[in-house]
């Protein structure tokens, strides 16, 4: 039998793209585009224009000229585990694989940096510098397969964000492709605190709506001395809610501080990582301290004390590295691990004080009743990062529709008590419409002016981050439109 040939590229605007990146280094035809058409939010789709895999910054700049002065929308995409839609083309952009794009630059030990290309894997990064004694800090749960540039892009935190932040607190410098082709460099050399204003902070968690980052410079840290990890089961939700707060009150800052109530237990105990935690359970805590090996005991000690005081039916220290392996791969696949028990799931971000976490788990559990849709809730108890894990079946009639307004609840929770409707997994498509729950339109509008300046021709990741523009600011735009006509 022959193969069938495919056919020859027949857009013109994609024969020249190709010859920037190379003919292996474009996809056009539908059925490779498919893998493409979604990021980490599945519940909307839709296809590229076609999907372009530069080798070097040369080829970005390149292929956004091209794409800037032919009036083509395009988009970056990184390994596309992002959970908010941010990489998923609304336009039929050509989209920017930036995968090709990942090798380990250079190490600076003395100066404790090193510059990656935005395709780099997170954790390879930790990996490629354990041997020295160092490692990268931001540790999403995705980190074996997500990118550090798309963990730029999205801000992105981890279980150990408690203690040692997130994205942000560890970018150093970036070189930013703009929409116009335009090569930037922020904060080069790695010093991070340049006079003016805050240009990494305005970068780091837009989302891929300002540029395309193409080199990151990072600050790595030593190896703590020590480091011990607790694993503590509450009957009650409540319970466990309360040894959190009194855990920081306690002047105690965790590396981490993760909890999850017991549908997200039920869910990592049929995953791939079970470690079998008791049946029965209402909530457990997963807790690990590091630092200097002289303090951690105390630390520990001033722990379990509080655990007690908070009815717990169990608490238990790692014995060793093994055990703590264990107790961490059950965690950090608490996401997928709900396939397990749900055909379907969607993965919600809201931030909330500390103090509001009963309440607004209680919200949750009313919210869940009132959809007649289970939630799991697995999520960093310490920073008040919380997951809602909705769990429904497409396949029924009026379920995803259901599963989307019980998240929209959620948010509306959290925001109701002075947080956020998001902490790590941005706003790209999912939550857009909520960014009126913390935001007035004259807010809005000035977000979206900082967008103009790097963005001015909206072509870069169009439609994403902003909720649709108020009858208010659409009167506003016409009036300026004009104006700029006369």
């Amino acid at each position: 039998m022959f193969k069938k040939k495919k056919k020859d590229i027949e857009d013109e605007h994609l024969k020249n793209l190709a010859k920037i990146v190379g003919q292996k280094s474009i996809l056009h035809h539908k059925e490779d585009l498919l893998s493409y058409d979604c990021d980490g939010f599945t519940i909307h789709k839709s296809l590229p224009k076609a999907v372009i895999f530069p080798k070097n910054t040369e080829e970005v700049v390149a292929a956004v000229t091209y794409c800037s002065t032919h009036n083509i929308p395009f988009l970056a995409r990184g390994a596309g585990t992002g959970l908010s839609g941010g990489a998923i083309p609304l336009h039929e952009e050509v989209v920017i694989s930036l995968v090709k794009m990942k090798n380990l630059l250079s190490v600076d030990y003395e100066n404790r940096q090193a510059v990656v290309q935005p395709g780099y894997v997170n954790l390879k990064l930790t990996n490629s510098i354990s041997a020295k004694g160092y490692y990268y800090a931001p540790d999403p749960s995705s980190q074996y397969v997500c990118t550090i540039g798309g963990n730029v892009a999205e801000n992105a935190g981890g279980a150990h964000c408690l203690k040692y932040g997130v994205t942000t607190n560890h970018i150093l410098g970036l070189e930013l492709v703009l929409p116009n082709g335009e090569i930037v460099e922020i904060s080069e050399n790695g010093v991070p605190d340049m006079p003016g204003y805050d240009l990494l902070g305005i970068l780091t968690g837009s989302e891929g709506t300002l540029g395309i980052v193409t080199k990151i410079t990072v600050r790595i840290l030593k190896n703590p001395e020590g480091k011990k990890t607790v694993l503590a089961y509450f009957d009650r939700v409540e319970d466990g809610s309360h040894a959190v707060s009194d855990i920081i009150s306690a002047g105690i800052v965790p590396a981490a501080l993760e909890m999850m109530d017991h549908t997200a237990i039920e869910g990592v105990e049929a995953g791939a990582f079970p470690v079998g935690h008791p049946k029965g359970i209402e909530a457990l805590l997963l807790i690990e301290v590091d630092g200097i090996i002289e303090g951690i005991d105390e630390q520990i000690d001033q722990i379990l004390s509080v655990c007690r005081n908070h009815n717990v039916r169990d608490v238990k220290v790692a014995r060793d590295e093994e055990e703590r392996g264990r107790w961490w791969a059950n965690r950090k696949t608490g996401f997928g691990a709900m396939g397990a028990i749900s055909p379907d799931y969607l993965v919600q971000d809201g931030v909330i004080p500390r103090s509001t976490l009963p309440k607004v788990l209680n919200n949750i559990k009313e919210i869940s009743n009132e959809y007649n849709l289970r939630i799991a809730n697995i999520f960093h108890a310490g920073d008040g990062n919380l997951h809602p894990l909705i769990l429904f079946d497409s396949r029924i009639e009026g379920e995803t529709e259901k599963a989307l307004k019980a998240g929209t609840a959620c948010l509306k929770a959290c925001a109701d008590v002075g947080g956020s409707i998001t902490g790590e997994h941005g706003v790209g498509i999912e939550k857009k419409e909520e960014m009126r729950f913390i935001f007035t339109d004259d807010e809005l509008e000035a977000q979206i002016a900082i967008r103009e300046v790097f963005n001015p021709n909206d072509l870069l990741n169009k439609g994403k981050l902003f909720p649709t523009p108020s009858r208010c600011m659409d009167i506003k735009k016409v009036i300026k439109e004009t104006a700029a006509a006369q």
